[in-house]
């Protein structure tokens, strides 16, 4: 009887392991989470005293930058649009170009900061010379691979306003997963640059 038991147990494990070797096994690719796009539309930040006037994303959200590596910034038109639903940042400084900020040294620091700070984890670096619709000259850097920031730019008008931006996530760098974001994201970069106006 404990023998006529013991086959049954067998040979029902034997079947059962000889059906679930029909099936076809698939090979799942690795994959990230959809994200969600907004439809583009914009907004003018054209608020009095400050030297310059753009067009920003209905989705973004401009906050006053306060401090800048735990220090004041240099002047008070220095601001960040959020982008909260991509857990994103664009980092927006301004300066006047004079005797205490040389034309030359900005152009040299946005060049550094573009290179020396992520040239050990950037794969390639493309900087872009434009003039905007307005008249506006300046260059656009994109960053391949796994940087801190994948798009960054600088505006000026060579004798008097300077501003640099650049945009941040508050994620691990990962060129693959970031990708639509930071394409959607770098078309509302263009527009800002293509709307931008001195005061």
């Amino acid at each position: 009887m404990v023998n006529n038991y013991r086959r049954k147990i067998v040979l029902f494990l034997f079947c059962t392991g000889l059906f679930a070797c029909n099936s076809d096994y698939i090979i799942k690719q690795r994959g990230y989470f959809k994200i969600h796009l907004p439809k583009k539309a914009y907004q003018s930040f054209n608020i009095p005293g400050y030297p310059y006037t753009f067009e920003y994303p209905l989705y973004g959200k401009v906050v006053k930058d306060t401090i800048f590596f735990d220090q004041q910034p240099e002047n008070d038109y220095w601001i960040d649009i959020d982008f909260p639903q991509f857990h994103g940042r664009m980092h927006i400084s301004y300066k006047e170009i004079g005797k205490k900020n040389q034309f030359d040294s900005l152009v040299n620091d946005a060049f550094t900061m573009s290179y020396k700070q992520h040239t050990y984890k950037a794969s390639a670096i493309e900087p872009v010379p434009f003039t905007t619709p307005n008249g506006v000259e300046g260059i656009f850097f994109t960053l391949k691979g796994n940087t801190a920031t994948a798009n960054q730019f600088f505006v000026t008008d060579t004798s008097k306003h300077f501003l640099r931006g650049a945009l941040y996530f508050d994620a691990t760098p990962n060129e693959d997963s970031l990708l639509p974001v930071n394409q959607f994201l770098k078309k509302d970069l263009e527009h800002l640059i293509n709307t931008l106006q001195w005061r």
